[in-house]
């Protein structure tokens, strides 16, 4: 495909030739999965009893220091598929009842991804498709996904662009998270679910708290609150887990404390917001993370 021949596809504009080299995600132009199979610990809209049908790409166009998808973000555990095969798998999560298709971490695949899905639809596919990502997305990209995707499902990662540079080794996290996510809801408009509360359209943008940078998720959420209201979801997260001993950030070895967290749902709530998903109790726990052993693939 001619986008991987000259790769553009996220914001860092690599242009190299993926179908001989690897790009910063490490990807090369062939699909590339670790796991297909339901998930049952995303939001509450998005999985419910049935489950969320997750498809996790190997590669990743952030280095997050503290990624707790490492393994295949970026130690390249994974598959390759053909374009056909991934649109089987798709096909085979509703055969499982799935609410929906879940990509995560899709955005280095992006043009395979959309002749899958044309595969699958011809084929009868007709569950929500939701586009999980880091949020460092490009508008290009994303405006090739426009009518493919019904539900964003994105993080917003920081507000301060340097603490994006030190641990996800990007310059411009911030600018480039915000103008994504108005590309996002330019697509999706407000929010809706069906009659059994499963989010069928819309955006959830999800806000993973880390140690002792609660300031930074408050600032984001005062930002995404100004811009959209209620009209978007909000997902206020403290299940950081530390996987990875970190020398250089000794803070990312610690667990989020519950008085960080408290601030940040008292500042939400004080603040107005109504359409967010808190998390109760120890969510602190290599559990969430799913094993990477090529189920469904």
């Amino acid at each position: 495909m001619n986008s991987y021949k000259k790769c553009n596809l996220c914001p860092r504009n690599c242009s190299i030739n993926r179908l001989n080299s690897l790009g910063f995600c490490k990807s090369s132009n062939i699909v590339k999965v670790a796991r297909s199979a339901l998930y049952y610990f995303e939001e509450p809209s998005i999985s419910s009893t049935n489950g969320s049908g997750t498809i996790f790409f190997s590669g990743c166009n952030l280095k997050c220091c503290y990624c707790q998808n490492i393994k295949i973000s970026q130690y390249g555990v994974g598959k390759e598929i053909t374009i056909e095969r991934l649109a089987e798998m798709i096909l085979e999560l509703e055969n499982k009842k799935a609410n929906n298709i879940n990509l995560v971490t899709p955005t280095h695949f992006v043009p395979s991804i959309i002749k899958a899905i044309k595969i699958a639809k011809n084929k009868g596919l007709s569950i929500p498709i939701i586009y999980n990502t880091s949020g460092y997305e490009s508008i290009e990209t994303l405006k090739l996904l426009d009518g493919y995707i019904d539900i964003y499902l994105t993080d917003f990662k920081y507000f301060d662009n340097n603490l994006g540079e030190e641990l996800s080794k990007c310059k411009n996290y911030f600018e480039v998270a915000s103008k994504a996510l108005e590309e996002m809801y330019r697509q999706t408009g407000k929010n809706k679910f069906n009659q059994k509360g499963i989010m069928i359209k819309g955006i959830i943008v999800r806000c993973l708290i880390l140690p002792t940078k609660s300031n930074d998720t408050i600032n984001i959420i005062s930002y995404l609150y100004k811009k959209y209201q209620n009209n978007i979801y909000l997902s206020i997260m403290n299940q950081y887990t530390p996987i990875i001993f970190n020398k250089e950030y000794p803070f990312l070895n610690e667990k989020v404390s519950d008085k960080e967290y408290n601030k940040v749902i008292d500042y939400t709530i004080d603040l107005g917001i109504t359409n967010a998903y808190i998390q109760i109790g120890n969510t602190c726990s290599e559990s969430f993370i799913p094993p990477f052993d090529l189920e469904g693939v």
